[in-house]
């Protein structure tokens, strides 16, 4: 299985830092996220929605056990992305091998890689930051003081909760926006949709049993974002030019 482009030329497409391009899937999205960014943690509204939450479900986390969001969502959620990333592989290693389906296979083996190294990705990422989840804290039943992101922790343990891991298993699959910008641009808004609505679901959910804040979603949905991006670049957008190039040749 070989995913690798052909030559560093094809590895690294040339694209202007100011292209309508890499304004539209780079620079806007950036500047939005640091922009709610500023407003979720430093503006504290990331708090101010947990405690609504947390008082709307009468002091406590009511939903941190029910069946429908540590069940169905974050159980369920969680074995249905893994089930459709095998699934998706199969599909891939399959029409590598099938002239009718040969076109699908790179996109869906990419969507595979992505899936998984943006999890992975935001896994890591838990490791490092060492935030706690709101049930942690004091002010919503745990134990902990509320430490920002760049604070130091004075040696108090931390539970690993920026960014959303659940979340980016439903976050993960924004891959299939540009698996389709490869082949079938007119399906592009469909992908997203999917990958933003299954993160959505994973993400809320999880925020109402009071396990992550909504920025700890916004980041997730960033670093899924930027690493579909990146392995786009790498691994679909020179044959997607391609394609278009030998389409209009064809038409000319």
């Amino acid at each position: 299985m070989n995913l690798m482009p052909a030559s560093a030329t094809d590895a690294f497409p040339v694209l202007r830092p100011y292209s309508r391009f890499v304004a539209t899937h780079l620079w806007i999205p950036l500047a939005a996220v640091l922009a709610l960014s500023a407003l979720l943690m430093a503006g504290g509204v990331d708090q101010w929605l947990a405690t609504q939450i947390y008082h709307a479900e009468g002091g406590h986390w009511l939903l941190k056990d029910h069946w429908f969001t540590a069940k169905l969502v974050h159980r369920g959620g969680k074995q249905a992305s893994t089930a459709a990333a095998l699934a998706l592989l199969v599909f891939g290693l399959y029409a590598r091998r099938s002239p009718r389906w040969n076109a699908w296979s790179r996109p869906a083996l990419y969507v595979v890689l992505a899936v998984g190294l943006s999890t992975a990705a935001v896994s890591l990422l838990k490791g490092a930051t060492h935030m706690d989840c709101p049930w942690d804290l004091a002010s919503y039943g745990g134990t902990h003081a509320f430490y920002g992101l760049f604070e130091s922790r004075q040696g108090v343990p931390a539970s690993g909760c920026f960014p959303a891991g659940h979340a980016s298993g439903g976050y993960a699959w924004v891959a299939l926006y540009f698996a389709a910008l490869a082949v079938r641009p007119r399906w592009r808004k469909a992908g997203l949709a999917i990958g933003l609505g299954a993160g959505l679901l994973f993400g809320v959910s999880q925020q109402l049993r009071g396990a992550h804040f909504l920025s700890h979603d916004l980041w997730a949905l960033a670093v899924c974002w930027g690493v579909s991006l990146g392995l786009y670049l790498w691994l679909l957008r020179p044959r997607a030019r391609s394609a278009a190039a030998g389409a209009a040749g064809e038409t000319a």
